[in-house]
């Protein structure tokens, strides 16, 4: 399952940290984020909820960049 989430990033290199931090979270099969568009594409591992998931994502995220936001 794959979706989509808006982000707020200051610079493509937070962003690139962003998307490394996310694919390090269980449950994510993978991670893009979209510096210019300001998106972020998860896509979840069978049978995973990404409601369960996402909050693990943004807290991953924001330990690597403080002042990011995942909208979830």
């Amino acid at each position: 399952m794959t979706r989509n989430y808006k982000i707020d990033v200051d610079c493509p290199a937070c962003a690139a940290k962003m998307e490394a931090a996310a694919k390090k979270v269980e449950g994510v099969k993978d991670a893009v984020v979209n510096f210019m568009a300001l998106k972020m594409k998860v896509d979840f591992e069978e049978g995973t909820d990404p409601g369960a998931v996402m909050p693990s994502v943004r807290k991953a995220c924001k330990r690597v960049e403080a002042d990011c936001e995942v909208f979830i």
